[in-house]
């Protein structure tokens, strides 16, 4: 039996019959819209479907990521950088914290005290009568605290005790807590005299009887000293600025 269109036509075998989603006249029928996971894009050779949303989420992911660790870089260039250079420049041009170690500078110094020695008043000008300074000598693997007694020029003797600076007595600082003066307070062998070369001064810890200084290793040159002792902050108690 010959097979025939819906209208009793009958159908040549000859003809192709229209394609799935195609309507009588071959046009095509419009059909259900691709599922997003099936959505492709053109490519070689054909279409290749998109990646799955577990591939988009880790690459949003990784993107994050990666910009946290720039802005983190970022911010280590802006702000951390400046400030360890602006703090190693404090250090080495400016102030610098130390703490007194030993009893040589007794009373007035005690040991495990904080102090701040400043350095630039020293860029433009030289070390003076009773200032309380910071040494660096090559002999020491610790930095030293002494007072400044002779400068350049001066003759320092010492004499049953008490401290001559050219002739006359050297009174202890009007600072020392005991307001005592040297004649109760230097009870050290004699020494001296010796007249101070230029850029050589003659330092003494203000306990003597119990410290290391110029009578051991003689005068200090000008570029041994560091700085000066400018203010004491720790203990909060005993806190003070020195000048």
């Amino acid at each position: 039996m010959t097979p025939t269109r819906n209208h009793g036509e009958p159908i040549d075998p000859r003809e192709p019959l229209p394609a799935d989603g195609a309507n009588d006249d071959g046009t095509p029928t419009a059909g259900p819209a691709l599922l997003a996971s099936e959505k492709s894009e053109p490519g070689a050779g054909g279409y290749i479907p998109a990646p799955p949303e577990s591939t988009v989420e880790l690459e949003s992911e990784t993107t994050s990521l990666g910009a946290a660790v720039v802005a983190t870089l970022k911010e280590i260039v802006q702000v951390v950088l400046p400030a360890v250079a602006l703090a190693a420049f404090i250090h080495l041009f400016l102030a610098q914290a130390t703490i007194v170690r030993g009893q040589s500078m007794q009373p007035n110094l005690r040991p495990n005290e904080r102090l701040i020695m400043e350095k630039m008043s020293y860029y433009f000008q030289t070390p003076t009568y009773d200032e309380i300074v910071v040494l660096d000598l090559p002999e020491s693997r610790a930095l030293m605290i002494k007072r400044v007694v002779g400068l350049p020029g001066d003759t320092v003797e010492l004499d049953d005790g008490l401290v001559y600076v050219n002739g006359t007595v050297v009174a202890n600082p009007i600072f020392l807590e005991n307001k005592q003066t040297s004649s109760d307070q230097d009870s050290y062998t004699a020494f001296g005299p010796v007249t101070l070369e230029k850029d050589r001064y003659y330092v003494l810890g203000d306990n003597r009887e119990n410290s290391n200084d110029s009578r051991v290793f003689g005068a200090v040159h000008r570029d041994q000293i560091k700085g000066r002792i400018w203010v004491r902050y720790w203990p909060l108690t005993r806190f003070a600025v020195f000048r």
